[in-house]
């Protein structure tokens, strides 16, 4: 089965959806749309493997941009995950926060699935690859999984629009090019720059930010290569 180069496509819709901006510390405040990363995860929530990575490639905006805002009651603690940590009570930890958030939101998702070679996968062990591992070894066979899996709704994980609380529906959409897919909104604006994704070094002390400079035209955003100068690290 022969590794190809294809774009993929989604289309994502939910009630909410909050997409935070790094910069607010206190308050949730989203982004205008969805995030490179956010769109990402969708992806991997359907089908994801060490021997590849998904790199959006085009986000479409298909319904108008909506505002609200709610209050919430969060949990100002981490649990340590440790059998002696002490226990956290919500009646102490208790704190109130305003979210201002996306409603009624649709996107059209495009991606391509990138297949690693075993040579420049991250392994946590140094042990060699096996014979059935070398033999099982075949590009191909990962897309036609993602696109069983997607034409069936099916999922690893529930996706959703950048936090958990917020559960998504989508559909597979074989045919990007179909005439009767809804269209984009036919509205223009400079994003500014917006969290493209998260990289992560073994050799740094915490994962790195990095961000691209969004522009949507017409309803559409194009998204740059991970490795293009346009990624700021």
């Amino acid at each position: 089965m022969e590794f190809y180069d294809k774009e993929y496509c989604l289309e994502v819709w939910g009630p909410l959806a909050c997409f935070t901006r790094p910069e607010m510390k206190v308050e949730r405040v989203s982004y205008d749309v969805i995030t490179p990363s956010a769109a990402r995860a969708i992806f991997e929530a359907i089908f994801w493997k060490p021997a590849i990575r998904w790199q959006i490639t085009r986000i479409k905006v298909l319904n108008p941009i909506k505002w609200d805002s709610i209050r919430r009651n969060e949990v100002g603690a981490v649990a340590q995950g440790k059998k002696l940590s002490p226990p956290i009570y919500i009646e102490d930890k208790r704190q109130q926060r305003n979210s201002l958030l996306l409603k009624d939101v649709h996107y059209r998702i495009y991606a391509r699935m990138v297949y690693i070679p075993p040579k420049d996968r991250r392994r946590d062990d140094s042990r060699p690859r096996t014979e059935d591992e070398k033999r099982s070894e075949n590009p191909g066979k990962y897309q036609a999984m993602f696109e069983r899996r997607a034409a069936n709704g099916q999922c690893f994980t529930q996706p959703y629009l950048g936090c958990r609380e917020f559960a998504l529906a989508y559909r597979y959409i074989p045919d990007p090019n179909a005439p009767d897919l809804k269209a984009p909104i036919a509205e223009s604006r400079d994003l500014n720059y917006m969290l493209y994704d998260m990289e992560f070094d073994r050799s740094a002390q915490a994962p790195q930010a990095m961000f691209f400079h969004a522009v949507m035209n017409n309803g559409v955003i194009v998204v740059p290569e991970r490795d293009s100068e346009e990624v700021l690290r």
